[in-house]
């Protein structure tokens, strides 16, 4: 199950951060950023992309939209976002639950830039009712995630 991958994850690596339950769904960045009473900036929104012939995410602000010229410069190719039948296959979570933390299938994790702009993310963790909260940097430390600029 994901949301069990995704407690393993920060029971081996951070058991500091509480995984919170809701008993509404926060499968999109509105339901997320109204359910936890934060703007829809502060959720961290993990976009599934093809980049070439590699499958890499994508975590962002909520409220970002992803650039396709720095998305191109900071993935060296054309960027497309993975189907939804495939997202699940590749990272072990539904589609509302996908984040970076206790994956399938290890992949390269980015973090854009406008994270930064936060003190504290809101990421799912595995389910669409389920997230955690934690710094944008801990979030990128914890899940070796590079900083890029793809997002506008």
């Amino acid at each position: 199950m994901s949301l069990d991958s995704v407690r393993a994850f920060f029971a081996e690596r951070a058991p500091d951060i509480e995984i919170i339950e809701l008993d509404v769904s926060t499968a999109t960045v509105a339901e997320a950023a109204a359910a936890h009473g934060v703007a829809p900036g502060q959720i961290a929104k993990t976009l599934s992309l093809r980049a070439g012939d590699r499958i890499v995410l994508l975590v962002t602000c909520g409220d970002a939209r992803l650039d396709n010229l720095k998305a191109r410069a900071a993935f060296g190719g054309k960027i497309k976002m993975l189907d939804l039948s495939e997202v699940e296959v590749v990272t072990g979570h539904p589609v509302g639950g996908v984040c970076p933390f206790g994956l399938t299938t290890p992949l390269p994790i980015y973090c854009d830039l406008s994270l930064k702009a936060w003190e504290t993310v809101i990421p799912a963790a595995g389910a669409v009712h389920s997230a955690v909260r934690l710094s944008p940097d801990r979030m990128a430390a914890l899940t070796g995630a590079e900083w890029v600029d793809a997002c506008r």
